[in-house]
């Protein structure tokens, strides 16, 4: 917060954060807990937080903690299983997706192939 010019104080994150989070406001009480690393919030708050502090959710919260918190939202709301891999994929792995989805149909089959060898041979 201070980076951004904000005073690290609950009053204060809890009204920069009220104004631009949709969802049910935070107590003073919740915005001591999250400055004072005693809580973390939940995945949509920390974006939203981001968002306020514009800063990336990886300077807020550890990779690993924050694939915690992507499984922990995915649970809460029900997203649905195909819906699932957007959440989880590296920004690599969407890349490589975009990729995949320009190549000509031919070689799309031959990828295929190829993922369900690997899959078929390790995963099962």
């Amino acid at each position: 917060m201070t980076r951004k010019g904000y005073p690290p104080k609950p009053s204060v994150l809890e009204t920069i954060f009220n104004l631009k989070y949709e969802g049910q406001d935070i107590t003073p009480q919740a915005a001591s807990q999250w400055l004072n690393g005693k809580m973390i919030p939940r995945l949509d708050k920390l974006k939203t937080l981001a968002i306020v502090l514009n800063v990336d959710l990886s300077e807020l919260v550890p990779p690993n903690k924050l694939q915690k918190l992507r499984t922990a939202e995915l649970k809460r709301i029900g997203t649905p299983e195909e819906l699932r891999w957007e959440n989880i994929a590296t920004q690599q792995d969407k890349a490589l997706f975009s990729h995949f989805l320009d190549l000509p149909e031919p070689q799309k089959n031959v990828v295929r192939e190829v993922i369900m060898a690997l899959y078929k041979q390790h995963c099962e």
